[in-house]
Formats: C-alpha cells, structure tokens, sequence
C-alpha cells in the first residue's frame, strides 16, 4: 500500500504555487486578485476536507477532469477525444453533472478540467458551474463558439477560467485545426483580454512545434495578447502513424526547464501534463493526482485511458474512486511511469483491459 502523505504535501504545494502564481499576475487586476485570494484560501479548506478522508483511509485526488461532452464543431489532426475508441452512450444530462460535482465537491476535489469534445457545444454548462463557486473550472475550448453571450458567462462566474487550445503560429495552428482558426483565436483573446476575464492557452506540443512554441518570442506574444496561463499538454500518439510527433525526452525534459525559467522572466501560471510524474512516484492518474469522468458518466483513470469498471450512474464518486481497477493500477504504479511515447497508460491498453478481465471473473467466482 502506497504511503500517500509525501505525495499529498508536494501536490498541494504545486496547488498553492499555481495559484500564487495566477494572483501575482492579476496584481493589476484588483477584483480578479481578489478572486484569486479568496480562491487559495478554498484549495486549503478543500484539501483539509481530502486529508480527512485519507485518515479514513480514503484517497481522493485534487482534480477531475471531465468531459462533459464527445461532440465537437472541429475535426482537429490527430484529436485523442474523436480517436479514443470508446462505446456509444448518452451524455449526462444537467442533473448528472450537477450530481458529479456534488459529489466531488463533497469529497474535497476542488479543481475540475472541463473537457470535450467542445465545451461550448453544451452552453447549459454556465449553469451548472454557477452552482459550484468554490470549485475551479479550466474549461478547456477551441475558442470557435466564443460568443458575446458566452463573453459574459465567463466575466460573471471567474471560477470558470477559459483554456484556449491552439498549437502555436497560425501554421500548425490551421495545419492541424483548420484554415482561419488561427485568426480567430487571436480575436478571441482580444476580446477576452479587453473585458479583464483571466485566460490561459492549452497547446498541443509535438516534435514539430516543439521549438516554436516553447521559444520565448512565443510566450512573450501570447502575453501581449492578455494570455497568462500556458498549459503545455505532451502529444499523445493517439493516431495511426503519429508516433513521430510525440516530444523526445530531451524535449520533455527542457519543458520543464523552460517553464521554470519563465515564471521568472515572464510572469504567468505554467503548467506541463503530464510534467515531471516521476517526482510524483509514477502516474498520477486512477485516482492517484486525478481521475477522468466521461460524458457518459464512467469514472476513468484518464482521458486517454477508456477502461471502466465504475459508473457514476450506478454508484456513488466515493465507491468509484476505490475501485478495484483502481487500486490495481496504483499498485502497479511502477509499470506507468512515463517514457518515450507518451502516456503509459495508452502504451499498455492490453495490461490495462487484463485487469479488468481479471476483475471479471472474480465476480462470476463469487
């Protein structure tokens, strides 16, 4: 069994030096400073309410992520959410999110990733968010449904932060994304920045944009633009013949450097997924640093990992974050450490569904 009290102190520490982060950039903010101040203070009630639960002999993570959604407006390159096979199911309607939340809420997770698919394909979603104040939403969008109804979303409820997703220049941006998408993204942030609402981008880093987008030149445009949080997400070869886009390990390891180097010279929040998972003992899905709740409602150790033996239609977030596939994938946490490729746990679909077929029939012996 996994001593989780190490763990614990360094990812609530990399919480609170997220959030440090993001309140000493909105300094010329006031209202945004004061959101972030009073936001700080509910990630520690949050993690108070964690650690009780781990006296009890519960772990419960920090984030979720969630895909509200598998639609989308977009057929980007090489999208994990449209070429992770998964089975066909009904999306949780607004009371099933708001259950989900709830729940977590409850539990002490305090950060949710609003995933798709596309967000803003479901704007119902404000209405959803607007009932969890204490929760910080990173909703996660292609920026092409940012409208002035949405604009104005965004400015009312400031625990719901937009993460635009691009892949640098207008280049690979359109390359990957489509003709003019570039363009509108620049609009978007103008607008967002013009109306004082905090932003971040989310960038698909690959070999091929590597240089670009983590150059400085890079940062320091995106920082004009009013961007201040920069989400570097690892290529995940998700595509047939994409296995040469993922970073190498020299790459991997100056991701991190360079972040470093920026929140310095260029203030802003900066985040690597999956970063540096190593000094976190391996893998921080199943459960570990955060889980994945699909649209459908199926509690996942992570987006890129569709295996389920837990549904939150039929049981409660509580039960499902002890799961046995759980359990059996952090123990065998030795086995996901990250490594040429990407993600560990999409490099070994086969040892993933053999737990679950082992789970299987255990159930029919009993």
């Amino acid at each position: 069994m996994e001593d989780n009290g190490d763990m614990n102190r360094m990812i609530n520490e990399m919480i609170r030096g997220i959030f440090d982060d993001a309140l000493s950039v909105s300094l010329k903010n006031p209202a945004m400073a004061a959101f972030f101040l009073k936001a700080g203070l509910s990630q520690k009630r949050a993690a108070k309410v964690r650690q009780r639960y781990e006296e009890q002999g519960l772990h419960v993570p920090p984030v979720m992520i969630f895909s509200v959604t598998n639609r989308c407006n977009l057929r980007c390159e090489g999208c994990y959410s449209r070429l992770v096979p998964r089975e066909q199911k009904s999306e949780l309607d607004g009371s099933g999110l708001r259950s989900v939340l709830r729940q977590a809420g409850e539990l002490g997770i305090s950060i949710v990733l609003v995933v798709g698919g596309e967000p803003l394909i479901r704007p119902e979603i404000f209405d959803v968010t607007k009932e969890f104040p204490d929760m910080i939403f990173t909703l996660f969008t292609n920026g092409t449904l940012i409208d002035d109804s949405v604009l104005r979303k965004f400015k009312e409820q400031k625990h719901v932060i937009p993460i635009i997703s691009m892949e640098g220049r207008e280049a690979m941006t359109d390359l990957r994304r489509g003709t003019g998408i570039y363009d509108r993204l620049i609009k978007d942030m103008a607008k967002l920045h013009d109306r004082g609402i905090f932003f971040g981008t989310a960038i698909t880093v690959t070999r091929m944009n590597y240089d670009e987008v983590t150059g400085e030149r890079f940062v320091e445009s995106m920082r004009e633009h009013g961007c201040r949080a920069f989400i570097y997400v690892e290529y995940n070869p998700v595509g047939e013949g994409t296995v040469d886009w993922v970073v190498t390990d020299v790459q991997r390891d100056e991701i991190l450097a360079k972040m470093a180097a920026y929140r310095k010279s260029q203030p802003g929040v900066y985040i690597g997924f999956p970063g540096d998972e190593k000094a976190f003992g391996g893998c921080l899905s199943s459960g570990r640093g955060f889980i994945h709740v699909s649209a459908s409602g199926d509690v996942e150790p992570c987006p890129f990992a569709p295996y389920s033996d837990s549904s939150l239609l039929d049981m409660p977030l509580r039960e499902a974050l002890d799961s046995r596939l759980f359990r059996a994938l952090r123990e065998n946490r030795g086995r996901l450490m990250e490594s040429n490729g990407g993600c560990a746990l999409w490099r070994n679909p086969e040892w993933v569904k053999s737990l679950l077929a082992f789970e299987e029939k255990s159930v029919l012996k009993r």
